[in-house]
């Protein structure tokens, strides 16, 4: 066995430069799958494929997504974070080059899938050094930080889909995608430096890691807080290009200026998130969050239930829910890593593998509910954002005298981890 060397660098000297290669890296899911949102019915058409077909496109991203981030999270405990991220970088590249070659819907679905795996690693990694060098609110607000970043790829990649899309074709967006897979391996070898612990004490098995973190309600509720959001933020995704473009005429290169104004809600809230932990804590903060989630997600349920005021009352319903995002994210991902610093990498995994389960399972109920409606979409957004409400409120009562006491905003400045051996 492996483990990082205690004489590698564990971060660059200043935080600005890791944090936005961390977040631009965090930003490869909403990228890969926003850019070639407003392809869909284009895609469909040339495919000669059914509109719920295409959409399992999305739902496979989703499980590739997911089932990549449990594959990675512990090669990252056990290799470090900087190896399995430049390979998993190279399939995602070379997955991307795969879609934009595929002969008709079904491989298309499976290269997606391809690409995923790769992609999954950049997930998981910023989340595990975070984790390596903050803990707490300083954690929440770094997570924040990231958010700043990954909030710009939904707001220019639907807009640079259609841009693309307009000029080159729907298979030049995965082309797109190869190029900025291979910019980030580059800077990834040149600029990102090993932040792991090293291991100490006895090997554990997999399976006492597993038992620990499933056993944490500290872990399992606000994961399944965020989960559940994700996976109603995720029904929007997957509808949203069938209910803009198809039901209410808006022209593909215009969606991107819909979705994107969304993206800028969910960026402010995550910004007002930085200001909040200091005053509030995580905890408490968390349960606000799930709260006004919940309750847009009921304001687009009827709004895509009644008609309400058509295509402007659906993206003023839409933007407020999405929004929520930027509170409902980072709490719940700080809350969930803060007890498990020994195997961030296993913690961020299982944190994001339930994520995008919960998205794949969101996006299918959505294509597989498919009336030609955007009722299917409301429906799915609202169950599933109630189902966040449940875990954040209720899914981690072990700390709520803690929390009710400030205990759960403290402040941890960056920090070094422990070197030593193996």
């Amino acid at each position: 066995m492996t483990s990082p060397s205690p004489d590698t660098p564990t971060a660059p000297r200043g935080t600005l430069g890791l944090e936005l290669l961390l977040g631009t890296l965090t930003a490869f899911a909403p990228l890969s799958i926003d850019m070639y949102l407003p392809a869909l019915p284009r895609i469909a058409e040339e495919l000669h494929s059914s509109a719920s077909l295409i959409q399992l496109t999305l739902a496979s991203c989703f499980a590739g997504l997911a089932l990549g981030q449990l594959i990675t999270g512990p090669l990252i405990d056990h290799f470090g974070r900087k190896r399995p991220l430049q390979l998993g970088l190279v399939l995602y590249v070379l997955g991307s080059f795969g879609c934009a070659l595929a002969p008709d819907a079904l491989a298309l679905v499976g290269l997606r899938f391809v690409q995923a795996l790769g992609g999954a690693v950049a997930l998981v990694t910023p989340r595990a050094v975070v984790r390596d060098l903050w803990s707490g609110a300083e954690a929440a607000r770094t997570m924040s930080r990231l958010m700043l970043v990954v909030g710009v790829a939904p707001v220019l990649a639907p807009l640079l889909g259609g841009f693309v899309l307009e000029h080159s074709g729907w298979r030049a967006i995965f082309l797109v995608l190869a190029g900025v897979g291979t910019l980030a391996l580059l800077a990834v070898v040149k600029t990102l430096r090993e932040t792991a612990p090293p291991r100490t004490g006895a090997p554990r098995t997999m399976r006492s890691r597993l038992g620990e973190l499933l056993g944490d309600s500290e872990f399992v509720g606000p994961a399944l807080a965020g989960g559940f959001a994700y996976a109603a933020m995720f029904a929007y995704i997957a509808g949203s290009p069938f209910v803009f473009i198809s039901l209410h005429g808006v022209r593909a290169q215009d969606f991107g200026w819909f979705f994107g104004a969304n993206a800028v809600g969910l960026v402010s809230l995550a910004q007002l998130n930085r200001k909040l932990v200091k005053h509030i804590p995580l905890h408490r903060l968390l349960r606000l969050a799930v709260t006004l989630h919940v309750l847009t997600a009921a304001g687009v349920l009827v709004v895509c239930w009644t008609g309400f005021l058509g295509l402007w009352g659906l993206a003023g319903a839409l933007f407020l829910f999405v929004s929520t995002l930027g509170l409902v994210g980072p709490n719940s991902a700080a809350i969930a890593l803060e007890r498990h610093a020994a195997h961030a990498g296993l913690a961020s995994a299982l944190l994001g593998a339930l994520q995008f389960t919960a998205a794949a399972t969101a996006s299918w109920a959505v294509s597989a509910l498919d009336d030609g409606t955007a009722l299917p979409m409301g429906g799915v957004v609202a169950g599933a954002a109630a189902l966040a409400w449940l875990a954040g409120v209720f899914g981690h009562r072990a700390r709520a005298k803690e929390a009710r006491a400030g205990q759960g905003s403290a402040v941890t400045a960056p920090r070094e981890p422990e070197r030593g051996t193996a």
